[in-house]
C-alpha cells in the first residue's frame, strides 16, 4: 500500500488546514486509518483514528474538539480537517494504515503553525 499525505503548508494560528491521504493501486476501504505527527525533537505520536467503515473515530485529547477524521472509501481517500490551529501543531503530518496489525506508512507532510 503506497500512501500519499498532501494539504499541509503554513497557516497563522487559529487558523484551518485540511489534510489529504490517498493511495494508488490498492483500495483503503478495508484499511483502519490514522494520523500521526512528529513534532521536532519529539517522537512520532498518535493524532487520530478512523475504523474501515468510518462509524468509530478516535482522537488524541490534545486535538479534540478541533480536529476531524473522516475517509471516502470511494475515492480512497482519508482526510484530517484541521481547525483552531496552534503552534503545538506544527509537525510533520503521517498517514498510516493498518489491516490486521501490518502497517504501512506514507511520506509526511508538514505543517506550521505560526503566530
Amino acid at each position: 500500500v503506497q500512501l500519499q499525505a498532501s494539504g499541509g503548508g503554513l497557516v497563522q494560528a487559529g487558523g484551518p488546514l485540511r489534510l489529504s491521504c490517498a493511495t494508488s493501486g490498492r483500495t483503503l476501504s478495508s484499511y483502519t486509518m490514522g494520523w500521526f505527527r512528529q513534532a521536532p525533537g519529539k517522537e512520532r505520536e498518535f493524532v487520530a483514528v478512523i475504523t474501515w467503515s468510518g462509524s468509530l473515530t478516535s482522537l488524541v485529547d490534545s486535538v479534540k474538539g478541533r480536529f476531524t477524521i473522516s475517509r471516502d472509501n470511494f475515492d480512497n481517500t482519508v482526510y484530517l480537517q484541521m481547525n483552531s490551529l496552534n503552534l503545538d501543531d506544527t509537525a510533520v503530518y503521517y498517514c498510516n494504515a493498518d489491516q490486521y496489525g501490518v502497517n504501512y506508512w506514507g511520506k509526511g507532510t508538514q505543517v506550521t503553525v505560526s503566530s
